[in-house]
Order: structure tokens, then sequence, then C-alpha cells
């Protein structure tokens, strides 16, 4: 049986439970079900589209100094990096923002509850693109996308590119919080050996087996399955005229690639990097495009977890049967 039979075959019924986030009232933040988001993967010939209807709000996120935004961009996008929607929160670098700071944030760039928000970067920088993605469904932006190919797609179709500034007024954005798509460290620690949960680390090699000793500790949670992010893009397309990082394979290949190491919809899925940038793009390409129904993100990652007491391991990947 091929895999992509496999995926399709798996009943969902047997879908792995683990219990819910617990919903906190946050007083002056309104909370959402997790599901309210939309996201999507438009070709450039379709946010080209997009963008003439008027639909879409635009955020240019690549990150500062501001240059390569000011050297061209895409008529009507703000610019606002994606380093701008994290910080220290008072334990750990590089956090999340909580809904009051990215309330005020997102109005900043012109956006309010209900607009749609199109997301792109250039470079090799997808991860900024899908981190922001998902900062924007933790919000409850109700649709968001992300332009398949970046900034170099979309010139690719001759569409205009631009010096001018866009003069726009501020949004509304009230604080919202969606509930159940993070995992904390407190909830994560009781599922690391269940085998109905699969935890992925989408860092390099090095990070992962630990040889890289830029961390607390270094290595990898015990169990975790190694899946580089640039397998799910053209990052490393050995014909240079295909080769783009922000270009995805297809869902075909999406499918086959996480079902041959065992991460199939039946299970609970965490994914887990450094900081929570690396595992954005899978969680988006697993929850939203994979239709994957379990699928949560530890945000603190790495970062977090090496500053723990819990059980570290080193070195490759451990056998796992499928």
């Amino acid at each position: 049986m091929g895999v992509t039979a496999l995926a399709l075959q798996l009943s969902p019924s047997s879908f792995a439970k683990v219990a819910p986030v617990a919903s906190s009232v946050v007083p002056g933040v309104a909370t959402l079900p997790s599901g309210s988001t939309t996201f999507q993967v438009l070709s450039p010939d379709q946010a080209v589209a997009g963008l003439k209807s008027g639909g879409w709000k635009v955020l240019d996120v690549r990150p500062v100094p501001p240059l390569d935004y000011i050297g061209g961009h895409i008529p009507g996008a703000v610019h606002l990096s994606e380093q701008a929607f994290r910080g220290p929160n008072g334990r750990l670098p590089f956090q999340i923002w909580g809904p009051t700071e990215l309330s005020g944030l997102i109005s900043r760039a012109g956006i309010s509850n209900k607009d749609s928000v199109l997301i792109y970067s250039d470079g090799t920088n997808v991860l900024g693109s899908a981190l922001v993605a998902y900062i924007l469904e933790k919000s409850g932006v109700p649709r968001v996308a992300i332009i398949d190919g970046g900034l170099g797609g979309f010139r690719a179709t001759g569409a205009p590119i631009t010096k001018a500034f866009p003069t726009f007024k501020a949004g509304t954005f009230k604080p919202t919080a969606v509930q159940g798509l993070n995992i904390s460290l407190k909830e994560l620690v009781p599922l690391i050996g269940n085998r109905d949960v699969v935890i992925i680390d989408p860092r390099p090699k090095a990070q992962f087996e630990g040889t890289d000793q830029t961390f607390i500790r270094n290595g990898h949670i015990p169990g975790a399955r190694n899946i580089p992010w640039q397998l799910l893009t053209e990052a490393n397309n050995p014909d240079e005229a295909k080769k783009n990082a922000h270009k995805l394979k297809s869902i075909e290949e999406l499918r086959a690639l996480f079902v041959s190491r065992g991460i199939t919809p039946d299970k609970t899925v965490i994914v887990s990097c450094s900081t929570g940038r690396e595992a954005s793009l899978q969680y988006l390409t697993l929850k939203h495009l994979l239709k994957y129904p379990n699928v949560r993100i530890y945000e603190g990652s790495w970062t977090d977890y090496s500053a723990s007491p819990h059980p570290v391991r080193t070195g490759p990947e451990q056998a796992t049967s499928i």
C-alpha cells in the first residue's frame, strides 16, 4: 500500500485524544476556538488577482533593517518585520508577545479584526512568513495567506514592484486569543513517550543531535523525529532555476513525506524547534494543508526545554516502528 493511500484510509475515530488547553479568561481579551482562521497558500497568480480585488491587507515581513523593503516591495504592502512580533517574556528570549501587545502592533500596520492578511518575504525567509501567519492565526485574524514562492514568485509573474510607500490609517485590532494552538512545557512533558503522540523537530541535524553547542543543554526531546524544514520546500532543488525556499512541495509529496516517517492523522502531532519559528511551517502544513486534526506547536521549543530539568537525548534519531 502506498503512503498516500495509507493516510487516506485512517479512520477519524482513531484520532489520538489529548486534553484541550484549559481556557483562561483574561480581562479585555476575547477568546476564540481553534479553527477560527482560514489559512491559504496562494500561487503568485492568485496573489496578483487577490491584490487587484482589494480584498487583502499585505504585510512585508522581511527582517530589519528594512532596506530590502525600501528597495522594492509589492504595491500597498506595509513593512512589519517578523522580528517585531516577539521579545523577552521575563524568563526567555524571542517569545511571542501577548494579545495586548500584538493588538497594538497589528493595528499600527493598518489591520482590523475582520481583515484578511496576505504575508510575504524573500530570500530564504519562508520561516518568517510562516511564523507571522501562525501568530495572526493565534490572534484570530479570520483569513491569512502566504505567497507560494514568496516575493521571487510574485516578481516572476511580471506584476509590478514599487518603491512608493503606502499611505494608510491605523486599524482597530482588539486583543484576541485563539485557544488550543500552543502547548506548554507542563502539558508537553506527560506526553513524551506516548504512542499516540509524535514530536517533530525541524532543526538542522547538528542541533538535533546535540553536536551544536548553542543552548544551555543540547540535543532533542526524547522520541522526537528530525524532519528539517527545508524538506517541505524547494530550498534544495538541484535545478537552480527551481530552487526556492518559499515554494512548497506538492500536497502529495508533503503527505508522503510525513506518512513515511510515521506521522499520520491518527496521531497528536507536536512541533518543536529552537524558538517556534521553524516549527511554524510544519504546523501550518500539517494542520491547514494536510488537514491533520490534532496539531499543536510548542512555542517555547528548545529555548524553553533546554532550560528545564527534563530529560534530553543526544545523537541520531531513535529508530521507530511505523
